[in-house]
């Protein structure tokens, strides 16, 4: 999830569990220990510059449900021995500290990004994918919680309130929940039509609501991508086909690269052969020559895509060979956002929420 998001949970959890005269502490403290476990992609980027393995290696170690309950403890224990508030109240410290680590990736959980719970142990990542990485409908009654607590710490008003928070952002988490059971039935039926009820497939919220949402589902050819309103629509989902090159997917699969992102995005990508462009600074590449684009299917919109990969590049009628390490490709979907703005596709998401298209 996204920042914000964090900061309010982790405060939030935090002065809920420490005694009244603490809470402002721990409304400090969570917003830190919340945000704390995104600061993996600094040492990363000190090691690798390989794009590939900076998306992948995100929420893992610093994510991890067999890792963080140590971290916990340990930043509990140091704090405990300089006294002050911790050696004042150490139990309800511990379970501030605790719940504020703790609670980031189980909350990334629901993002459709993945969030590796279980590091080290050699799982796929979690993507239970029934929240947008950005809703202002989880966020907004956590920051009012806080905003509630910070003015009158030690009032019974401020626990109420970071309780009712806390169960309100709850309540909504479940409701992304049983609103993607119900694409996921009508998105079962409609592919059953198309001879596809077997086939790999995710849901995902399009952006800021849970009350519209995006499914991909793989087929031999490709994969094929429909939408649904919970609010509008109520015929059949419609799907659209398209196509991805399998055969060079294929040939290129023992690469590393490949195979860390085919574990990490559950094998949601397209592989696309482009025309590669020339470098920043460098001479013109060969004429011929293509670049194999890999796009990470689970984030973006078609059919531009947020996270691509160039993993191989061929001359004319040659086989495929490896690029190492991978290369970011270009024209992606945060790209065409910065030039567009994202008006017209909040716009665009808000018609289609409350209009179902003509047939």
């Amino acid at each position: 999830m996204d920042s914000i998001s964090q900061i309010v949970l982790g405060g939030a959890v935090a002065a809920v569990a420490v005694p009244p005269g603490h809470r402002r502490a721990a409304l400090l403290a969570g917003a830190a220990l919340g945000t704390l476990p995104d600061l993996d992609s600094l040492p990363i980027a000190l090691f690798t510059d390989d794009p590939v393995a900076l998306m992948t290696w995100h929420r893992s170690l610093t994510h991890s449900a067999l890792v963080l309950p140590f971290v916990a403890w340990a930043i509990w224990a140091f704090f405990r021995r300089r006294g002050g508030r911790v050696a004042e109240a150490p139990r309800a410290w511990f379970w501030a500290i605790l719940l504020a680590l703790v609670t980031h990736p189980l909350l990334d959980g629901f993002t459709v990004y993945g969030t590796q719970l279980w590091w080290p142990l050699p799982l796929q990542p979690t993507m239970w994918s029934s929240v947008f990485i950005i809703d202002p409908l989880y966020t907004v009654w956590l920051l009012a919680a806080c905003v509630v607590a910070w003015a009158v710490p030690r009032r019974p008003l401020a626990q109420g309130a970071l309780v009712a928070g806390l169960m309100l952002s709850t309540a909504y988490l479940g409701w992304s929940v049983l609103a993607k059971s119900m694409v996921e039935r009508a998105a079962e039926a409609a592919l059953a039509q198309l001879g596809l009820a077997d086939v790999p497939r995710f849901s995902v919220p399009m952006p800021f609501n849970t009350l519209l949402w995006r499914v991909v589902a793989m087929t031999p050819e490709g994969y094929v991508v429909g939408d649904r309103s919970l609010v509008a629509d109520r015929g059949p989902m419609r799907f659209e086909a398209h196509t991805s090159d399998r055969a060079a997917l294929q040939a290129v699969a023992t690469l590393p690269a490949v195979q860390r992102l085919t574990w990490f995005n559950h094998r949601f990508m397209r592989a696309e052969a482009r025309p590669e462009a020339p470098a920043v600074g460098t001479s013109q590449v060969s004429p011929g020559t293509e670049l194999l684009v890999l796009s990470d299917l689970r984030m973006g919109l078609e059919p531009a895509y947020t996270f691509n990969f160039g993993v191989a590049r061929r001359a004319a009628g040659g086989p495929w060979e490896e690029v190492a390490p991978p290369l970011r490709a270009p024209a992606d979907a945060g790209a065409a956002l910065s030039r567009e703005g994202i008006g017209p596709a909040w716009r665009a998401v808000w018609q289609r929420i409350w209009h179902e298209p003509s047939p």
